[in-house]
């Protein structure tokens, strides 16, 4: 006996509208229902970029996506089905009547909560007005696969990416551009700007080099590091920053700690950080002088994606 599982995504689709903050509630004909922007994963999609795609065919809006907000889960004829929601910041297009679409309304919170159809819909957008719309999102990168240190005989600095990294670098050079990336950092070291070169290359911007993103350079001073990093927070925009693995976990969990953030953690209960891996760090102002704080963490194993069913 077999079942199938259903992956898919959707969004909380919101816009700076003359009240304040408005997320779009579309109308489903084929239901007869009013929901938040979603739909299956197509083959070799991720999840975040099934989210961006849904956005654009039932709402007619260019997307921008923020934190990951919530998954929900029930089920559906074919098997157990899961969505993943994101906060989705819309930055441009129009919306025109479609076969999935044929209505779409721009309301506050809590009007759009007493039109949504569903419950978890309105749980979704209860967690989206947890926090502030408008985060500074991060996107930290741990280098794709280089092969091993030991079997590189020259200078570890110009270790370059191997067959495998090279296409865990274009799956990242795909999925980055979905949070609106516009500034790209490494640490210096040839696979380190290697995981990201495509990516500035699609943006038209240098890859600059951070030493203190290097092993060495952060664990002479983590202090420093941590600041550099608050730095590039604090410098608004959407950088990327690509670093080793040496540095990622120690960073993330000491931001975690000092903000009070549960992290997902791996089997062995610590921080991961595999090669080729993301972790979209969500930031806010704190009050007062006191720099910008971390308010979620969301970490992509992978940037290729996986099959959309599974049987078991």
């Amino acid at each position: 006996m077999s079942s199938v599982r259903v992956r898919a995504a959707g969004a909380v689709l919101w816009r700076t509208g003359p009240g304040g903050v408005e997320v779009a509630v579309a109308h489903r004909p084929r239901y007869d229902d009013w929901s938040l922007p979603k739909g299956k994963l197509d083959d070799g999609e991720t999840l975040p970029a099934a989210a961006v795609r849904e956005i654009a065919e039932e709402t007619g809006f260019r997307a921008r996506l923020g934190r990951h907000l919530k998954t929900v889960r029930y089920p559906v004829a074919a098997g157990p089905k899961t969505v993943d929601y994101y906060s989705a910041a819309a930055v441009s297009g129009a919306f025109e009547p479609n076969e999935e679409v044929d209505e779409l309304r721009w309301l506050a919170p809590a009007e759009a909560a007493g039109l949504l159809t569903y419950d978890s819909d309105r749980s979704v957008l209860e967690e989206f007005e947890a926090l502030p719309a408008g985060l500074t999102t991060v996107l930290l990168v741990r280098h794709a696969k280089a092969g091993k240190r030991d079997e590189w005989r020259g200078d570890d600095d110009l270790r370059p990416l191997s067959p495998s990294g090279l296409r865990q670098a274009a799956a990242l050079r795909v999925l980055l551009p979905l949070w609106g990336p516009d500034r790209v950092l490494a640490a210096p070291r040839l696979r380190c700007e290697q995981t990201v070169r495509g990516l500035a290359d699609d943006l038209g911007v240098p890859v600059e080099h951070e030493d203190l993103m290097a092993e060495e350079g952060y664990w002479d001073d983590r202090a420093a590091g941590l600041a550099r990093f608050l730095a590039l927070v604090s410098a608004g925009g959407t950088p990327v920053v690509c670093s080793q693995g040496g540095v990622i976990p120690d960073l993330v969990e000491r931001l975690a700690v000092r903000d009070g953030v549960r992290l997902p953690v791996d089997e062995g209960e610590n921080v991961p950080s595999k090669k080729g891996s993301v972790w979209v760090l969500s930031f806010r102002a704190a009050p007062g002088n006191g720099g910008p704080q971390l308010v979620a963490a969301d970490y992509l194993p992978t940037a290729l994606p996986k099959p959309v069913t599974s049987r078991v």
